[in-house]
Formats: structure tokens, C-alpha cells, sequence
């Protein structure tokens, strides 16, 4: 079982002393999001065109908030996602999901034009930097998180890494007033994410986007308050991250129109 072999102390001391969550909010932290995005998905796994600029960006970027994780140790900077939130002045706009998922979403389990637009998202462009992605296997990948990442009784890992991008993107949509999450992934991922006791529900058929992918949606209220007390604990810690990420970014923290709560 997930997280069987830790304990609320040193999932959270481990954590600490590994990592930082760092909401991306200024033009500069952003900069740092796309390079690791370029490193990532142009140079490691050709998914983009490599650019001169190293700098991997898409029109969605300017309706997104963005976070890092740095390291505790070095200070650079290992991970990244974004949130893509609706932009409130073109509403029914669609998000890069709807675009790609347009004729296989099942809209008879949820219609994403149907609802209010103005809480939900879409995660997307999570990317960890190679030497952080050691595993054989994980190399074609971006990012993931797998019952391996947590080793064995006698051997026990902590996933921080994979743990604190999601967990991130979890306290910052809470703070935009997201309450679901839309997510195109590999279905192995959603499985696990499940056994991570997050319930990822399923709205459609799979797709052909740098692999097989699924779209999926999960409720940002219902992860939280069904969080086990070790799993709590370290988004207690990083919650607490991106609320001081936030409150020190002032306007820089507006994005699309969403003024989050601090």
C-alpha cells in the first residue's frame, strides 16, 4: 500500500530537506518553468521542436499559474506544472483537453461547456529533469509516480518529487477556487494516482497524444478531505509554500482574470 512504511514525521522532515514548492508567478520563475519544459520535452524527449531561446511555451501559458520544485540542497530548479485556468474573459474558450479530447469525451458524465467554467482547470506540462528521473524505464517519460517509487518494507523511497508537483497544483488550485481538474494522461498514471487514494474518474475515450492518453477529472474538495493523515501531512507543508509564494507575488498573483485567496 502506498505510504505504508512512512511515518507523518518523515514524510514531511524528508520532504524538507529534499524540496521547495515555488508558486511561478513572476516573469522570471516562469522563464524557469519553460526551460525545464524545453529541457524536458524538446531536448529529452523530442514531444516539441527544440527553440533557439530554450524555452518551451504555448498560447495557454498566459491564462496559467505556474509552480517549481527546487531543490532544498543546490537550489535548482527539478520540476514543474502548470494549471491551466479558464481565461474569464473568453469563457467558453476551450482548454487544450476539450481541443484534443473534442470527439471522445463522454458528455453524458460531464459536460465541461455545461458547468460553471470559471472552476475548473486542466493540469498540464508536468516535467521533472532527467537526472532526477533515474529509473530504467521512466527515461520516454516526463514524469511519474508508481508503487516502485515507494521501494519495500525493508527498503522504503519517499516520492517527493512526483509527490510535491501534484501536491502543489493541489494547493494552488484550492487558493484560484478550482474545484475540478481536468488531466489528458496515460492511464497507467490515473491507475496510480487511484491507489494513491486520489479517485480519478474517467469522461472519455483514449486518444493518441505522445502515446495513449485518457482524459480524467478529479475533484479538488474531495482529494483534500480524504487525505489520509500521512499524505496530509506533507501537503500541509507545501500548502503552506505556495500560500507564501502567493501572498509575497501581490498582482503578480492575478492570472486571467482569478484572484486567489491568500
Amino acid at each position: 500500500m502506498f505510504l505504508s512504511n512512512l511515518t507523518e514525521l518523515t514524510i514531511s522532515q524528508g520532504y524538507r530537506r529534499f524540496f521547495k514548492v515555488v508558486p511561478a508567478l513572476t516573469d522570471e520563475l516562469r522563464a524557469e518553468n519553460y526551460r525545464i519544459r524545453h529541457e524536458v520535452y524538446c531536448r529529452e524527449l523530442g514531444f516539441e521542436p527544440e527553440r533557439p531561446e530554450g524555452l518551451e511555451a504555448d498560447a495557454f501559458d498566459a491564462q496559467s499559474v505556474h509552480c517549481l520544485v527546487q531543490s532544498a540542497t543546490t537550489g535548482q530548479y527539478v520540476g514543474c506544472a502548470r494549471l491551466v485556468l479558464v481565461d474569464l474573459d473568453k469563457p467558453q474558450a476551450p482548454l487544450p483537453f476539450e481541443i484534443g479530447c473534442e470527439a471522445t469525451l463522454d458528455r453524458s458524465i460531464i459536460d465541461p461547456m455545461a458547468i460553471d467554467r470559471s472552476h475548473i482547470a486542466e493540469i498540464s506540462r508536468l516535467a521533472v529533469i532527467g537526472s532526477y528521473r533515474r529509473r530504467q524505464g521512466e527515461q520516454n517519460r516526463p514524469i511519474s509516480i508508481s508503487e516502485e517509487d515507494f521501494g519495500t518494507e525493508k527498503q522504503p523511497r519517499q516520492p517527493y518529487l512526483a509527490l510535491a508537483v501534484y501536491l502543489g497544483l493541489l494547493a494552488l488550485a484550492r487558493h484560484y477556487g478550482i474545484t475540478t481538474l481536468f488531466v489528458l494522461t496515460e492511464p497507467r498514471l490515473a491507475m496510480n494516482l487511484t491507489r494513491l487514494g486520489v479517485r480519478v474518474q474517467r469522461i472519455g475515450g483514449e486518444i493518441q497524444h505522445r502515446g495513449t492518453r485518457v482524459p480524467s477529472m478529479m475533484s479538488v474538495n474531495e482529494i483534500i478531505d480524504g487525505m489520509n493523515f500521512l499524505l496530509r501531512s506533507l501537503f500541509e507543508v507545501i500548502a503552506r509554500e505556495v500560500r507564501d509564494g502567493l501572498g509575497a507575488s501581490e498582482e503578480y498573483a492575478v492570472r486571467a482574470r482569478h484572484h486567489p485567496l491568500v
